[in-house]
């Protein structure tokens, strides 16, 4: 009876440590879901944003609201700004007097707004749909950049459906704010593009009209620039 009730105990600490155990696992679908759960409760948010790829480097203050107003104030270029509020982007140009304006259908929203648009809850939901995700190195945070002090938990995103318009995304995120603090994103051609997201500040009661434009007179203004809907 003794030798029974110590087996017992025995069990039961080790069904304790086990347990215990699995509780630390942190898959990287896991750790995908929990970051978009952040971005579910976010309603809105300000960062400033930096795009770069091998040519070029835009930079810019971005505002986001649910669910999919998206605002960028450009600095470089100076004035441009981009505006996509889930039915229509549009980006003016004020060096050209150009405003481009492109309708878009629930089908095209995922890539519409481009890279910038996937820090967001529908980004990422669409990003756990269209892609497969695994840890670059594991769940612990690493240096963003070789040499960088600053540290994040790194995922690996290989697209699973051809129809994305990415062939492999590097997330970034923060571990302490779970938000992405960098996409590095690999287009269909092969070229890289990053999206990096610094002074990120959430809930600050952006009203919706922030997302209005409207047109200067003497702007010529182009529909339908990227693709044309069609019934």
């Amino acid at each position: 009876m003794v030798k029974k009730k110590l087996l017992f105990a025995f069990l039961l600490a080790g069904g304790v440590i086990f347990s215990g155990f699995s509780q630390e696992i942190v898959t990287a679908g896991g750790f995908l879901e929990t970051v978009a759960e952040r971005y579910a409760a976010i309603r809105d948010y300000e960062a400033r944003v930096i795009i770069r790829s091998d040519t070029t480097e835009m930079t810019g203050n971005l505002s986001f609201l649910q669910p999919y107003f998206l605002r960028i104030d450009f600095t470089n270029p100076a004035d441009q700004v981009l505006i996509f509020t889930g039915d229509l982007l549009t980006v003016h140009d004020p060096r050209l007097r150009t405003v481009l304006n492109q309708a878009v259908t629930p089908i095209r929203r995922s890539g519409a707004a481009g890279g910038a648009s996937l820090a967001s809850a529908q980004g990422l939901q669409l990003l756990r749909r269209g892609y497969v995700a695994t840890f670059v190195t594991g769940p612990e945070p690493v240096p963003l950049a070789a040499g960088s002090p600053e540290r994040v938990v790194q995922l690996r995103l290989t697209r699973r459906l051809t129809s994305e318009n990415f062939r492999e995304i590097i997330l970034s995120v923060n571990p302490e704010t779970l938000m992405i603090r960098r996409i590095e994103a690999r287009t269909l051609t092969n070229a890289l593009v990053f999206f990096d997201f610094t002074d990120i500040r959430t809930n600050v009661g952006i009203p919706e009209q922030r997302f209005a434009f409207v047109a200067p007179p003497t702007a010529n203004m182009h529909n339908n620039f990227l693709f044309r809907e069609t019934n």
